[in-house]
């Protein structure tokens, strides 16, 4: 009898695990927590590098080929780099890749090098130094420039996020693809999101239309780019710029019906959907002493119940109060 896959009652199959190692975080950006800041998991609530091993090596059973490192900051949690190099070794498990808040040192860049890990996506929402603060709450823009530079250098393939949003950074959109003129990396806009931790949130009035009809305003030869079915950006290249840029509608939700994602929290809460709520607690299953053929069960059962896209699954929450991204994973 053949392995089971995870394969969602409308016919997609989950192949990428996004994985949160912790929901603390260095910077305080306005979009992910509230100014007065958050608390944060006690630390015996968090699963164990051991836990994330195992649920990795289930997961990766089941098809998972790919996972993404989230947090909050996953450096900022200590053991991070031998908890990599044992990941990288899990049966099935094609590649690994890492978000940051950018915040690296030399030494971590050259462990990530070590372990293979040659993707990494940059959270940064500003080229301003002002602005950058005042999204991030921090005064370390030189440092996360200077960390993008060194990735750059040693051969990492770099995405930048930005949030766009109005009032705060739409003024860094053509300095972003200018970014890319001479820098082979690639910048991606996101619409904003409401997992800021609180009930604040409006509609944003820069939807991937508004942010793609600004900047093919200034650059009316844009060439579209071929992306891969299950992408969440469509990606465009300024002609003879040596990098690219993407717009992700990550609250229009147009990419629902490609999506192969699946989220691990760093609590062990599961989400079929970054706008649902959580399916289900692998940590518990595991404290329970649940093998890895029940740990299976209850994973293809939460995703036997995914929801068609993000509407559907928002609509579920039965919550006006989003939680924070970094609790989350993104």
């Amino acid at each position: 009898m053949s392995q089971p896959i995870l394969l969602d009652s409308h016919g997609r199959q989950l192949t990428y695990l996004r994985l949160s190692v912790t929901d603390r975080c260095n910077f305080r950006c306005y979009y992910c927590m509230p100014e007065e800041g958050m608390d944060f998991a006690a630390r015996q609530e968090l699963l164990s590098f051991e836990e994330m091993l195992q649920l990795a090596t289930v997961f990766c059973r089941l098809g998972v080929n790919k996972i993404r490192i989230t947090g909050g900051e996953p450096f900022v949690r200590a053991g991070i780099t031998p908890f990599l190099r044992k990941l990288s070794e899990v049966p099935g498990l094609q590649e690994i890749t890492v978000t940051s808040n950018g915040s690296l040192s030399q030494k971590q860049i050259l462990a990530l090098q070590e372990i293979g890990i040659r993707k990494i996506n940059i959270s940064l929402d500003s080229l301003d130094r002002q602005r950058f603060f005042q999204i991030t709450r921090r005064d370390t823009f030189d440092t996360v420039f200077g960390s993008i530079q060194q990735l750059l250098t040693a051969g990492f393939e770099v995405k930048l996020n930005c949030v766009v949003a109005e009032n705060k950074n739409t003024q860094d959109l053509i300095p972003f693809v200018e970014l890319t003129k001479t820098y082979p990396l690639t910048v991606r806009f996101l619409e904003e999101m409401p997992f800021n931790g609180s009930n604040s949130f409006q509609v944003p009035q820069w939807s991937y239309r508004e942010i793609y009809a600004h900047i093919s305003a200034h650059y009316p030869l844009l060439q579209k780019l071929e992306s891969e079915p299950s992408s969440t950006s469509v990606n465009y290249r300024v002609p003879g710029y040596a990098g690219s840029f993407g717009i992700i509608p990550s609250f229009s939700r147009t990419f629902c019906g490609t999506c192969n994602r699946i989220r691990l929290g760093a609590t062990g809460e599961l989400r079929t959907c970054l706008y649902g709520p959580p399916a289900t607690n692998l940590r518990d299953f595991l404290r329970q002493g649940a093998s890895s053929a029940l740990l299976e069960e209850e994973i293809l059962r939460a995703v036997s119940k995914r929801e068609k896209d993000g509407f559907a699954a928002e609509a579920s929450h039965g919550t006006a109060v989003h939680e924070s991204m970094s609790v989350l994973g993104g």
